[in-house]
C-alpha cells in the first residue's frame, strides 16, 4: 500500500526542469494573487481615499505580519513533518497532524482576534501612529481583526494543498481571494463610499474564500492528505513551530522593521515619508512573490525526496531550484529598477511629494532584488529539511539583525539614501552567509 500511495503522489516522480516548473507554477501563481490582493488595498486606499489612510495600513501593518506569521510558521514548520511522513509511507498519521496543526491554528485566530480588538488603542499608539493617522488606523485594524482566523486557515491551507500534492488548487484558492478582493475593494470603497474600511472589509472577506475551499478540499480529498481525528502530540506542535520558526521570525521581523522604517520616514519627512515607505514595502513583497511561491512549491518536494533518502533527485532538485532562482533574479531587478517609476504612478500621481519620494527610493531598493531570491530560497530548503537552526538564523539575518543595525546608523550619515540602502545591503550580506551554510551541510543533506 505504502509504494502504491508513493506511485501515485506527485511528489515522488522524477522531476526536470519543465516538469518542477510546472509542478511549482501554481503556486508561484498563487503567491503573485496573493502579492497583488495584498497591493490592492493600498491601491484602492491611496486613490480613493487619501494619502494618510495609505500610511495608516503600514502603520498597522506589523499586527498583520504577526498573523501571517502564525501561519505561516504553522504551515511551513508543519509541511516538512507531514510531507516527510507521507514520504515515509505513514499516510494516517501525516493527515492526524495535518488535522491537529490546523485546529491550533483556529484556536490562536480566536486569541488574537479577542485580546487584539479589546487592546485596539493601546497597540495602534504604541505602533507610533499620530493623532492625523489613529482614526484610520482603528478602522482599519479593527475590521481586519475579526477575521484572524480565515487569515491562518488560509496561509494553512494554501501551503499544505501543496504538500498533499494539489498546487493547481491553491491556484484557485489564490486567484478567487484576489478576484474576490478586488471586486470587493471597488464595491466597498467607490459606490459605497466606506473609505478604509471598506478595503479592511474587502480583504477579510478574501480571506474566507481560500478557507472554505480548504475545508471542502480537506474533507473530500482521501487519496493523500485530509482531516482526521487527531492525535495530541506534542511533540509535533513543537517540532511544527521549531522547524518553521524561521518563517515566524521573519514576519515578526518584518513587523519590527516597518515600524522602524515608519518612525524613521515620520521624523525626516513626515506623513508623505510614510507613505512613499508604504509604496515601497508593498511593491517589494509584490516582486518578491515570485521567489517565495517557487521556494514554498519546491519545498515538499524536498522534503519528500528527504524523507525517501532520494538522493539522486534530491541534487536534481536542488540544482533545477538554483538555476531558476538565478534567473528570476537577475530579471526582477531590470523590471524593478527599469519600470519604478510607472510603479510608483498607480499608487501616486506624478508631481506630488509622495511620488518623488518613493521614485528616488526606486533608484536604489532594487538592487536587494539581486540577493533575496537565493536567501528566500535557502531558508525554505533548510526548513524543508528539518533543519529549522539554519533557516532561522538566515531569516533573523536578513529580516531583523542587519535590518534593524542598518536602519538605526545609515540615516545618521546619509539621510533618506540610507534608508534606501538599509535592505540591499543586509540581503548582500545575508547571501554570503546562505552560500557558507549550503556549502557546510552538502555532505549532510547531499543535495550538491
Amino acid at each position: 500500500m505504502n509504494e502504491i500511495q508513493q506511485i501515485e503522489n506527485p511528489l515522488s516522480q522524477n522531476f526536470t526542469i519543465k516538469s518542477l516548473l510546472k509542478f511549482a507554477f501554481p503556486t508561484i501563481l498563487m503567491m503573485i494573487f496573493m502579492g497583488l490582493y495584498t497591493i490592492i488595498d493600498t491601491i484602492f486606499v491611496a486613490r480613493f481615499v487619501n494619502t494618510n489612510a495609505l500610511s495608516a495600513l503600514n502603520i498597522v501593518c506589523p499586527i498583520n505580519n504577526l498573523i501571517v506569521g502564525i501561519g505561516t510558521m504553522l504551515a511551513t514548520g508543519g509541511s516538512a513533518i507531514i510531507a516527510r511522513k507521507m514520504g515515509a509511507g505513514k499516510q494516517t498519521r501525516a493527515s492526524q497532524d495535518f488535522t491537529l496543526i490546523t485546529s491550533i491554528g483556529v484556536l490562536l485566530g480566536v486569541l488574537i482576534t479577542v485580546f487584539g480588538t479589546v487592546f485596539i488603542d493601546k497597540i495602534i499608539l504604541g505602533l507610533g501612529a499620530s493623532s492625523i493617522l489613529f482614526p484610520y488606523c482603528k478602522k482599519y485594524l479593527f475590521t481586519l481583526l475579526l477575521f484572524t482566523p480565515a487569515s491562518i486557515l488560509q496561509v494553512i491551507f494554501q501551503n499544505l494543498i501543496v504538500t498533499a500534492g494539489r498546487p493547481e488548487i491553491g491556484m484557485l484558492i489564490g486567484g478567487s481571494a484576489g478576484i474576490t478582493n478586488i471586486l470587493l475593494d471597488y464595491i466597498f470603497m467607490v459606490p459605497l463610499q466606506m473609505g478604509i474600511k471598506g478595503a479592511a472589509f474587502g480583504t477579510g472577506i478574501s480571506y474566507i474564500i481560500p478557507t472554505v475551499i480548504g475545508i471542502l478540499f480537506f474533507s473530500t480529498n482521501k487519496s493523500s492528505l485530509y482531516f482526521k481525528k487527531p492525535i495530541i502530540d506534542i511533540s509535533v506542535l513543537v517540532e511544527s513551530c521549531t522547524n518553521g520558526f524561521s518563517e515566524m521570525i521573519s514576519q515578526t521581523a518584518t513587523a519590527v522593521t516597518t515600524f522602524l522604517f515608519n518612525n524613521i520616514m515620520m521624523k525626516i519627512l513626515g506623513e508623505n515619508g510614510v507613505a512613499a515607505i508604504t509604496i515601497i514595502i508593498y511593491t517589494q513583497f509584490l516582486l518578491s512573490t515570485l521567489y517565495i511561491g517557487f521556494s514554498i512549491g519546491v519545498a515538499p518536494v524536498i522534503s519528500y525526496n528527504y524523507g525517501k533518502q532520494d538522493n539522486k533527485q534530491l541534487k536534481n532538485v536542488f540544482s533545477i531550484c538554483i538555476q531558476f532562482i538565478l534567473f528570476v533574479s537577475v530579471s526582477v531587478f531590470v523590471i524593478a529598477f527599469i519600470f519604478g517609476s510607472p510603479l510608483v504612478c498607480v499608487f501616486s500621481e506624478k508631481g506630488t511629494s509622495v511620488y518623488e519620494i518613493a521614485r528616488n527610493g526606486f533608484l536604489i531598493f532594487p538592487f536587494s532584488f539581486l540577493f533575496c531570491g537565493l536567501n528566500i530560497f535557502t531558508s525554505a530548503t533548510f526548513t524543508a529539511l528539518s533543519n529549522g537552526k539554519l533557516s532561522a538564523i538566515l531569516s533573523f539575518l536578513r529580516t531583523f539583525v542587519l535590518i534593524i543595525v542598518l536602519l538605526l546608523t545609515l540615516p545618521n550619515f546619509l539621510g533618506v539614501i540610507g534608508v534606501w540602502l538599509a535592505v540591499p545591503i543586509a540581503e548582500f550580506i545575508t547571501m554570503i552567509v546562505a552560500l557558507a551554510f549550503i556549502n557546510q551541510n552538502k555532505e549532510k543533506y547531499h543535495y550538491i
